[in-house]
């Protein structure tokens, strides 16, 4: 069993806690990960990697993310989220449309961001929501993401809703943290809903609580290892040059565009990963073998 599941995760539950169902529902031997952390409280898109998929995860990592959030202005919080304990609340002054945007277009593009203090990356070998939680305050670096889009819109005096696409690394409840610091006000995410994750979308995205209910669907549902990498050029490999990427070897190909191949058996079923060696323009040399034996 390989492939990726789509999955619509619901409030609640930790990715973690997403991957533990699925692996129940496949049984042992399976191996089972997810692509991109969604905090307990947000929903949506959460692609889950079964067997040999899951050699793929590392390139979703890379893929452009999208976000719909809810950020509610005058109240900080301890997490940046509408999970934290409030830190600050203050009355919102009156904001003109024009004094909104102008506090949203520096968060637009390449910008280094300071990721939440309740969040999983590690300092000095700590988690750091354990840090948080312990009471020690970390000066955290910023870090360069890149937000593509944002697009706001507002629905009531003390809430804006956003539309986010963005690279990794990228926390949209700190984007809401420091959209309420420039507007002097404070605020925080109200709510979170990941749209999309590279090829995988919401609206093909499954609810975990159907598949729960109905484990049948799951066989249905999988899609194949190569809708992680979807826009990587193909190619179909005869079976002596099969034979050759299968050991690991470098092979000789016709002149193509790119860095990245997806190499395929004259069955389309996925070969292995290619990259072109920088020496010989024509000579790619195998990254991942996903059939040792293509006869």
């Amino acid at each position: 069993m390989h492939g990726f599941l789509n999955l619509n995760k619901p409030a609640g539950m930790t990715s973690h806690d997403v991957v533990a169902s699925v692996r129940r529902m496949v049984g042992r031997g399976i191996k089972v990960g997810h692509a991109g952390t969604l905090d307990p409280a947000a929903t949506g898109v959460l692609p889950i990697a079964l067997g040999q998929a899951t050699r793929l995860i590392e390139y979703l990592s890379d893929a452009r993310k999208g976000y719909r959030g809810l950020v509610r202005l005058g109240i900080t919080t301890t997490t940046d989220d509408a999970e934290g304990e409030i830190l600050s609340q203050q009355p919102v002054p009156p904001l003109t449309d024009a004094q909104i945007e102008a506090a949203v277009a520096p968060l637009r593009g390449a910008i280094m961001q300071v990721p939440p203090h309740y969040s999983a990356l590690h300092h000095q070998g700590r988690r750091l929501y354990d840090l948080a939680r312990a009471g020690e305050t970390v000066t955290l670096p910023p870090r360069p993401v890149m937000i593509h889009h944002l697009a706001w819109h507002r629905s009531r005096e003390d809430t804006l809703s956003l539309e986010v696409t963005c690279g990794k690394g990228t926390y949209i409840r700190a984007l809401a943290r420091d959209l309420g610091a420039t507007l002097g006000c404070g605020a925080h995410l109200a709510n979170l809903e990941r749209t999309f994750v590279g090829h995988f979308t919401l609206a093909n995205a499954l609810p975990l609580s159907k598949l729960r209910d109905n484990p049948a669907l799951l066989t249905d549902a999988l899609l194949p290892p190569e809708t992680a990498i979807a826009d990587w050029t193909v190619i179909i490999v005869e079976d002596e040059q099969a034979q050759r990427i299968a050991h690991g070897m470098p092979v000789t190909l016709p002149p193509v565009t790119g860095i990245y191949l997806r190499a395929h058996c004259s069955d389309q079923s996925l070969l292995a990963l290619l990259k072109r060696q920088e020496a010989e323009h024509n000579v790619w040399q195998p990254l991942k073998v996903f059939r040792p034996d293509p006869d």
